[in-house]
């Protein structure tokens, strides 16, 4: 058992969500804007696009688009965002403080959507000190367009992202401390890119610290139109893939990291290219997880249902509804919470994969009952007691 408090720290995507939460996808503002082809800028459900590559496809303003889509209307709210930044408030919000510290480091600008953001993690246990608002540029945003009905009413989101700050943010700006860590994360970096760049060399770096790592990717759009008929990078080369301990993904960077055209294949491509587990989530359908056996026990390939409580809620009690926007984040810092637990008592190699993609459904289940994906908590521990009875739930369900 490890009586030392636990360290994770990481670094990534971090920007402010501006929510649309009522936006047909087949509407005929939305559709003027759609994408004709892989790469050209135009919107598609479920990815990103940068602001300045679909303002050049549709030679308008993106204060236009956003008027068109929107039908002119203010965002329905905002809220932190970013694959990074996300996972780990939520991880913070899952661990208590005594045994566990949990950082972010990054850079913002100096603007109103930064002070939006600092006013929202002032009231989180995560540790923001190494998060810096010292970019000239604006703070990263994104606009998130959710169609609740959409995809057989399981809920869609388009997301329209304006990297801003994140260009900044390079590898010498990640200090010695980051490494002096027991977990480091690695969130959405194709959001930043010269992280994203270096992406092997701060694997190899964290390795050389004996630190456990975790990616958790996202849509990369720059390499997608760059080389749209190429797999995505992971950094300068596949030897990025033998040092990462946790690998999080969805379905499309699955497909698209490894470059398969089926998640069959893709899964075969990860089991074989030296990681040491990897996750795929898919939206409403079962969660793919593999382990080689180096940081969670041997696991073959597994597939797990997610949460019926949530689905029934969602189609059923429609008051509760929410949106899925960040489910995924916090999938990823559920998984990570669970990870950093089953290291109080577990050597690596002994932790248990299951257990921690059960934290994670639960954690992007109880996403779906709010708008956005950070959960402002009323009382330190609330939303911990309320994600870990969904994983009791949970539990039940897959006779666990």
């Amino acid at each position: 058992m490890s009586l030392k408090k636990i360290t994770i720290s990481g670094t990534g995507c971090a920007l402010c969500d501006f929510l649309y939460d009522k936006v047909s996808f087949e509407s005929s503002a939305f559709r003027k804007y759609l994408s004709k082809k892989t790469g050209d800028g135009g919107l598609d459900p479920g990815k990103l696009v940068f602001t300045e590559e679909l303002e050049k496809f549709s030679g308008c303003s993106f204060e236009q688009i956003l008027k068109d889509i929107s039908d002119g209307a203010r965002p329905a709210g905002f809220n932190v965002g970013g694959p990074s930044l996300v996972s780990l408030i939520h991880a913070s919000q899952m661990l208590e403080k005594d045994d566990f510290e949990v950082r972010f480091f990054g850079i913002s600008g100096k603007d109103e959507t930064s002070e939006l953001i600092f006013r929202i993690i002032k009231n989180t246990p995560l540790d923001s000190s190494h998060y810096l608002p010292s970019s000239s540029r604006a703070t990263p945003f994104t606009d998130v367009f959710s169609d609740p009905h959409y995809n057989n009413r399981q809920g869609e989101r388009t997301f329209v992202n304006n990297i801003g700050a994140a260009w900044d943010y390079s590898p010498d700006m990640l200090s010695d401390d980051f490494f002096n860590s027991d977990i480091v994360c690695f969130g959405g970096t194709a959001l930043v890119p010269q992280v994203h760049d270096n992406l092997t060399e701060l694997l190899q770096k964290a390795k050389k610290r004996n630190c456990i790592t975790v990616v958790n990717t996202v849509f990369d759009f720059r390499n997608e139109k760059q080389s749209p008929h190429k797999p995505w990078p992971l950094g300068k080369s596949k030897a990025s893939f033998g040092l990462i301990d946790i690998l999080i993904m969805d379905q499309v960077e699955a497909l698209r990291i490894s470059g398969q055209d089926t998640l069959s294949n893709a899964a075969l491509f990860f089991g074989s290219s030296n990681v040491s587990s990897f996750i795929i989530t898919n939206g409403p359908e079962d969660v793919w997880a593999w382990s080689e056996g180096r940081f969670f026990r041997k696991s073959k390939l597994v597939k797990l249902p997610v949460s019926e409580k949530v689905k029934s809620d969602m189609k059923c009690r429609p008051e509760l509804r929410g949106d899925t926007t960040g489910c995924g984040d916090n999938f990823a810092g559920g998984v990570i919470a669970s990870a950093a637990m089953q290291l109080k008592t577990k050597k690596p190699g002994h932790l248990d994969i299951i257990d921690a993609v059960s934290l994670g459904i639960a954690s992007g289940g109880f996403c779906c009952y709010g708008l956005g994906g950070t959960y402002t908590e009323k009382a330190p521990g609330e939303k911990r007691e309320k994600v870990m009875d969904l994983r009791k739930e949970y539990l039940k369900q897959i006779d666990r």
